[in-house]
């Protein structure tokens, strides 16, 4: 189930987003530009019923259903359907409420989310009476919901926001023993990593409010279902996972009514907002607010077990620091020096090196050889349990071998169809072996080897020449970070057979890596070709 909800998630989403790209252009469906958004041209804005469909069904297809998921699909499906609606013609607040509410009251009558834990804040078995509570679980739904949805102000800023997010709720989970919950958060993870391929700045497609308040509502959800019942975790977590979208959306208000206007009138006084009045550009902007975000996630997981007392206060801490952050740089313009002397140095020398051509030269070619061999490797090692299933690869491989030779102008995206079909199996399979049963050294130089992969394709983004195909975007920390901190994270001992977060990461670090790679050779596909062929071979041994 692990192996099938990513890679279903991933591919649905992959294959719905262009389809309904095109229908959104037909219909008009687009996202006009206007003085308060930073895109200059009309954009298809109903990505976000592609990731919904993503992610429902391999939930629905795997019978992954309880109260809690029945609660939780039908509240998803009526904020979808709103979203949808509001995307083709712009619905009034009060009916975007309305639905955000109706889709909350399905989590609390009919799905068991309810907060009554404040943990340590109040004394040792205090539980919130309903009359309390129920409000207090509804308030926080909607507020988180609409928190995401305000976040989407920016490429790629809410779909990333929102993976951090999952990454930590699908390993919680899994430490908790929560599997209902982490393949939910898995499948979205997938949707989101499907998505951000066509929505990372500049974007050919934004998720609308259909994406963002799918994102946020689930975001919610899963993390009340995780953090309160009977969990040793901290019921503040979710402050603290969500609180970047939630200070802003607090901060933001709290300006539009302190100027006596509407809560909710658009403006552009969101964080990302003055980042780049700051002098920050858009892809820069997004990075900024994700490491943020980076920083806050991990917070979450370090201190998931202490005084909810630390959590809180640290959390008002890392609000006050961040607020007073931006109003000393605001009103000192000495941040636009710095900012533009640094990008001045960074960018002659980057300048430089890629003139010469020296380094991109020496890391593409350990990229270009070693990803295939990678590949192979992993195939060579894993031993599928199912016959019939170990016939994938060598099937894939013919069918990449005779596109090559009857329609060679598909043969990229032949190639990346098999790769996304073929490395999750690999993968999951190859580790399977790995896990108990070969010397540690080895095992850690195979898996050290997907930190190669992630320096050469930093540094092959930042040097190539190219201007068209795969570019350097703030997606490339995302992937980053989960590749580096995921392996590296406790996963419970000698009770858990292998590692998921290392599994996934691999699945990230190859996909990303063989994108890299397709996009320097510029559509001469023969000889990756061949060498995907003989490495998928490879899974029949």
């Amino acid at each position: 189930m692990f192996l099938s909800t990513l890679l279903l998630s991933v591919l649905i989403t992959i294959v719905l987003t262009p389809a309904f790209c095109s229908v959104a252009i037909r219909y008009q469906v687009v996202d006009l530009p206007n003085e308060r958004k930073v895109h200059q041209q009309p954009i298809p804005r109903i990505g976000g019923v592609a990731m919904a469909i993503g992610a429902f069904v391999p939930i629905v297809l795997w019978h992954m259903v309880d109260s809690f998921v029945r609660a939780y699909l039908c509240g998803s499906a009526i904020l979808v359907l709103i979203g949808l609606v509001d995307d083709f013609r712009d619905l009034s607040p009060r009916v975007k409420f309305a639905g955000q509410f109706a889709a909350a009251l399905m989590l609390v009558l009919f799905g068991g989310v309810e907060i009554t834990r404040v943990g340590t804040l109040a004394p040792d078995g205090f539980a919130l009476a309903p009359w309390l509570s129920v409000p207090l679980t509804l308030v926080t739904i909607v507020g988180v919901t609409n928190a995401i949805n305000l976040a989407d102000g920016l490429d790629g800023l809410a779909g990333g926001i929102c993976l951090l997010i999952f990454a930590a709720i699908g390993y919680l989970a899994y430490l908790v023993d929560q599997p209902v919950t982490g393949f939910i958060a898995l499948a979205l993870s997938g949707v989101i990593y499907g998505f951000l391929r066509f929505n990372t700045h500049p974007a050919s497609i934004f998720m609308g409010d259909a994406g963002s308040q799918f994102l946020g509502y689930s975001a919610i959800a899963l993390l009340l279902r995780l953090s309160q019942g009977n969990t040793a975790l901290s019921p503040l977590l979710p402050l603290v996972m969500v609180g970047f979208p939630v200070l802003d959306t607090l901060v933001v208000m709290s300006l539009r009514i302190s100027r006596g206007v509407s809560p909710f009138s658009a403006d552009k006084n969101h964080f990302h907002h003055h980042l780049m009045r700051l002098g920050f550009t858009h892809a820069e902007s997004v990075l900024v607010i994700y490491i943020f975000q980076t920083v806050l996630i991990i917070a979450a997981i370090l201190f998931r077990y202490y005084s909810d007392w630390v959590l809180l206060l640290g959390y008002l801490l890392f609000s006050l620091m961040l607020i007073a952050g931006f109003s000393l740089a605001a009103n000192n313009k000495m941040g636009f020096r710095i900012l533009g002397h640094f990008r001045f140095r960074v960018g002659s020398l980057l300048r430089l090196w890629r003139r010469e051509g020296t380094i991109i030269r020496h890391a593409f070619r350990i990229f270009e050889y070693g990803i295939p061999l990678l590949l192979a490797l992993t195939c060579m090692i894993a031993v599928v349990p199912w016959r019939a299933a170990s016939f994938i690869g060598p099937f894939l491989a013919l069918v990449i071998l005779v596109v090559r030779f009857i329609r060679p102008g598909h043969l990229g995206a032949v190639i990346r169809f098999s790769l996304y079909l073929a490395i999750p199996f690999a993968v999951y399979f190859s580790d399977m072996i790995l896990v108990g049963h070969h010397p540690a050294l080895p095992v850690r130089i195979y898996n050290a080897s997907f930190g190669v992969l992630a320096v050469c394709i930093i540094v092959i983004s930042k040097l190539s020449r190219r201007s068209k195909g795969f570019q350097s975007t703030p997606l490339d920390f995302l992937i980053i970070i989960l590749a580096v901190v995921l392996p590296n994270l406790p996963y419970g001992g000698d009770n858990h057979a292998y590692q998921p977060g290392l599994i996934a990461a691999k699945i990230i670090m190859l996909y990303f890596s063989f994108e890299v790679l397709m996009a320097e050779m510029r559509g001469n596909f023969v000889r990756l070709s061949y060498a995907v062929a003989g490495a998928l071979t490879l899974l029949a041994l």
